[in-house]
């Protein structure tokens, strides 16, 4: 377990590491090989797929974009239309993609504001 937590630390200071291309690739192919002389298994899946799409995933250090935003926007819409089956009005599905995505803070805004407003009419 401590050395998979080692191997995942070494891979995650590759990505925060201001690389070129060739550096970036050249480090992830040494991390791989270390990984795959350690007899750890549990990184199996992960280096298969980093082979397969390493000259892609290396182009990340090229400009240093990424799509995760937007693959994080999709999945959390993907999970509310499985949560939401059955709501028939639009404006709650609506107002639901809103507050996932936007989060509860404005939410929590309006509650406190109702609740100031319930107690300064009632007290």
């Amino acid at each position: 377990m401590k050395a998979a937590h080692r191997f995942t630390c070494e891979f995650t200071k590759i990505y925060n590491s201001h690389l070129s291309v060739k550096e970036a690739h050249e480090q992830i192919t040494q991390w791989i090989q270390a990984v795959e002389a350690s007899e750890l298994t549990c990184f199996n899946t992960f280096i298969k797929t980093l082979k397969k799409y390493q000259t892609e995933i290396v182009g990340y250090f090229k400009n240093r974009y990424s799509s995760g935003f937007v693959e994080g926007i999709n999945n959390k819409l993907k999970v509310l239309k499985r949560r939401c089956y059955g709501i028939w009005n639009l404006n709650h599905l609506f107002q639901r993609a809103f507050l996932d995505i936007s989060g509860y803070h404005f939410f929590k805004q309006n509650q406190a504001l109702g609740e100031c407003s319930t107690k300064c009419v009632s007290g």
